[in-house]
């Protein structure tokens, strides 16, 4: 199983970015599928999440600008970033829990870098 993320990139302030984190492989299904961020000197933070059913939970700074959503058919996920700012600035990493053979594992992908200037 793979996870491959892409649609990072240079934006200014103000501007969007849709990052996608497909998952390829010998999957069953999919549980929660996330996005994290790492920054220079931080631990890595939860960004949003989106389990199976659609429910969606996401970090204070990104309320209200960020949206995850999720194609169950093609097993992606999308992080729709809107109103960004340089504070967003990180590499983004996705994450999902994954049913293989009855048995829930947790991927990484291998990050993507955002980054917004001001």
């Amino acid at each position: 199983v793979q996870l491959q993320a892409s649609g990072g990139g240079l934006v200014q302030a103000g501007g969007s970015l849709r990052p996608s984190c497909a998952a390829s492989g010998r999957i069953s299904s999919i549980n929660t599928m996330a996005w994290y961020r790492q920054t220079p000197g931080k631990q890595r933070e939860l960004v949003a999440a989106i389990r199976n059913g659609g429910l969606t939970n996401y970090a204070d700074s990104v309320k209200g600008r960020f949206t995850i959503s999720r194609d169950n058919a093609k097993n992606t996920a999308y992080l729709q970033m809107n109103g960004l700012k340089p504070e967003d600035t990180g590499v983004y990493y996705c994450n999902a829990a994954i049913w293989i053979e009855g048995v829930l594992r947790l991927y990484w992908g291998q990050g993507t870098q955002v980054t917004v200037s001001s």
